[in-house]
């Protein structure tokens, strides 16, 4: 029997998209077992964080927002929180906070001193 070079490349063809097919589909790692199939894309995290009203101690109108994309600041990042008080305060987040933030954790600081008082402030990203 005799094969053309059409009837070679159909079906070489064939068998390429046949092997493509097979290497898209599940799979195995090195000891044969199969692998999990990919969960859902992660959703988009949290937009900002902050706190407010009961997570800033002693309140009195003092807010708190952080931007998410500070979460990755390779440097420490300083806020007001003066909010609607008729006085400012600043809390300085580090690195490693951030991160602790990023990670879904609490975090809390103490605010500069001003109008003879502080504020404990927790931060929470959700």
């Amino acid at each position: 029997m005799s094969i053309t070079r059409k009837t070679f490349l159909n079906a070489a063809g064939v068998g390429s998209v046949i092997l493509f097919l097979q290497a898209c589909g599940g799979g195995s790692d090195d000891d044969g077992a199969p692998l999990p199939a990919p969960g859902p894309a992660p959703g988009p995290g949290p937009q900002q964080c902050g706190s407010s009203g009961g997570a800033v101690s002693g309140n009195h109108g003092h807010a708190l927002v952080i931007p998410a994309a500070a979460l990755d600041s390779p440097s420490a990042v300083t806020y007001d929180i003066r909010g609607n008080a008729d006085h400012p305060h600043s809390v300085t987040f580090t690195p490693a906070q951030l991160q602790e933030l990023k990670a879904g954790q609490s975090v809390t600081v103490l605010s500069t001193t001003n109008a003879s008082h502080d504020h404990s402030v927790t931060a929470t990203c959700a």
